[in-house]
């Protein structure tokens, strides 16, 4: 088979998968109740929470990517499907949602049909679990592309979800993925073909979801900047700031990878992080980390991801940092291009910043997003909630995370009102269509019935009268 031919052949393989998905949703939507979508969306979040199948894709999905750690995957997997399912367990998302006599319009909840979930290789079975419990919940048949180093979990969450399914009697056919080898010619079919694209992943993968002809909901980089003031209680902020930048190593885009301190507290917040975990690394010790990080321009994949003994191995730190040590801290003054840790890092390593002041400390934290991760979020260890309004009107972002722990926070917490997500929109700063964290309400559409109603026309002067008294007419 020549290449050309394998290539037609894997797009043929694709439709034929979305045209399956498409009978196997039209079926599940003609069956539709409330009900059903609900028990759907329970039978893959069990798929997932299930202890022993839990600790399998955690294992599994550490021993297919070198990415992150098995206890963390574990905790991910189960908080964030249980988050998930308690925030969607009493949203209606079929029938008639709402009946206004007033303005005479009926509104009836619809699915979109048939998903294509783009999804990355750092959360290979929780985000695909996220995007197909919130499918099935609206009804939709779902699609997954895994990255290429994902598809041996997406394989088995999808097996012990449609062992779930057949338990309920559900169409297997409404939970699909594209199988190996994955292309990038298979995923632009599936993205194509489908009614909406969900995508989750590399820039790349973004631009590609955005200009593909099909409506699309994708989510921009993460590069968390979090500000220590000199109001913060500083042991609180170095304990949360080093479970968050440690979880999982640092696999989320959520993961602190700067932190701006202002001068009042530099060195006691440095005092506080070393006792976390966090050693220092100082600035003119700076460019041998950064030559073993980006050893040819991309980052090292000894370092991505790793636990903090192979990190401190592949940068030659291992016997010249206190033992115990976590994270690195590095502290660095350069922003953009030309300086790399100001950017996202993925791995057990933090920027350290000084800022003379809080109005600095803003400053800075603005130039970091400028250069990456806009729209995503910025965090704040704070006594002054005034602070946290200000960065809310003044910065990029699109989420302010004040005093917690930035991974767990970010994507929804018990502890807080976000919505269980492991995909944030960035907004017009990130350059999505959406600013919140993905949900359920990303995966449904509606339809309105439309009534006459009595005239409401005003006259001019209601509605020009305190203009014209100003300006004149």
């Amino acid at each position: 088979m020549t290449a050309q031919d394998a290539l037609a052949s894997g797009i043929a393989e694709v439709e034929q998968i979305v045209a399956r998905a498409r009978t196997a949703q039209q079926a599940f939507e003609a069956r539709g109740s409330q009900a059903l979508y609900d028990k759907a969306a329970l039978a893959a979040g069990w798929a997932i929470m299930e202890p022993a199948r839990n600790r399998t894709l955690a294992k599994l999905a550490v021993d297919s990517t070198g990415l992150g750690n098995v206890p963390d995957k574990i905790i991910k997997n189960h908080r964030k499907t249980l988050g998930l399912l308690r925030d969607i367990a009493d949203v209606q998302t079929q029938g008639i949602i709402s009946d206004d006599p007033v303005t005479g319009i009926t509104e009836i909840m619809r699915p979109i049909g048939v998903i294509g979930a783009v999804v990355p290789s750092t959360n290979p079975a929780a985000t695909p679990a996220n995007n197909i419990i919130n499918a099935l919940k609206g009804g939709n048949a779902i699609v997954v592309a895994p990255s290429p180093k994902g598809v041996a979990s997406c394989e088995l969450l999808l097996s012990y979800i449609h062992a779930e399914f057949a338990k309920l009697g559900l169409d297997p056919d409404l939970v699909q993925m594209i199988p190996a080898p994955g292309s990038k010619a298979k995923t632009q079919a599936l993205m194509e073909a489908a009614d909406r694209v969900i995508c989750t992943g590399s820039q790349n993968n973004v631009h590609r979801a955005q200009s593909c002809g099909t409506p699309a909901v994708a989510v921009g980089a993460g590069n968390v900047p979090v500000i220590v003031d000199e109001t913060a209680d500083l042991s609180g902020a170095a304990a949360k700031i080093t479970a968050s930048k440690t979880f999982d190593n640092a696999t989320s885009c959520s993961s602190e990878n700067s932190v701006v301190v202002v001068d009042a507290v530099y060195d006691r917040f440095i005092a506080a992080l070393a006792k976390e975990g966090g050693a220092l690394i100082p600035e003119a010790d700076a460019d041998g980390i950064i030559a073993r990080l980006w050893p040819d321009g991309h980052l090292n994949r000894d370092v991505i991801a790793q636990d903090a003994d192979k990190m401190l191995a592949a940068l030659d730190m291992g016997g010249k940092v206190p033992a115990g040590t976590k994270f690195l801290a590095v502290e660095t003054k350069g922003i953009g291009p030309d300086h790399p840790l100001s950017g996202e890092k993925l791995s057990r390593i933090l920027a350290v910043f000084r800022a003379k002041d809080f109005a600095d400390a803003k400053a800075i934290a603005a130039r970091i997003l400028d250069h990456q991760g806009g729209g995503h979020s910025i965090g704040i260890h704070t006594a002054k909630d005034e602070r946290a309004v200000e960065l809310g009107r003044e910065m990029p972002a699109c989420r302010v995370i004040v005093n917690q722990a930035h991974t767990f926070a970010t994507g929804g917490a018990f502890t807080n009102g976000m919505p269980f997500s492991l995909s944030m929109g960035c907004g017009s700063w990130g350059g999505n269509s959406i600013d919140t964290n993905l949900h359920w309400r990303h995966f449904v559409q509606t339809t309105k019935i439309v009534r006459e109603t009595a005239p409401r026309e005003p006259a001019l002067d209601d509605i020009f009268a305190s203009y014209w008294a100003e300006a004149g007419q």
